[in-house]
């Protein structure tokens, strides 16, 4: 089984494209990951902030009483 050189060069040229795109497919997953990461811990962080202030209303209305 021989291997003529061109196919050499086609796999040395093809390599850096291959890299290429699988780095931009990685960049791409890795924010998408992170935009619902950051949008999951913002619905969450609402809540928790609405149940931190029914807890400060409650904690008012008995200092008042």
């Amino acid at each position: 089984m021989e291997v003529s050189s061109s196919s050499w060069v086609d796999w040395l040229l093809l390599g850096p494209v291959i890299i290429y795109l699988v780095l931009i497919i990685v960049g791409v997953y890795i924010v998408v990951k992170v935009i619902k990461f950051m949008n999951a811990k913002i619905k969450l962080d609402k809540e928790r902030n609405e149940k931190l202030d029914e807890l400060i209303r409650a904690m008012n209305q008995d200092k008042e009483e």
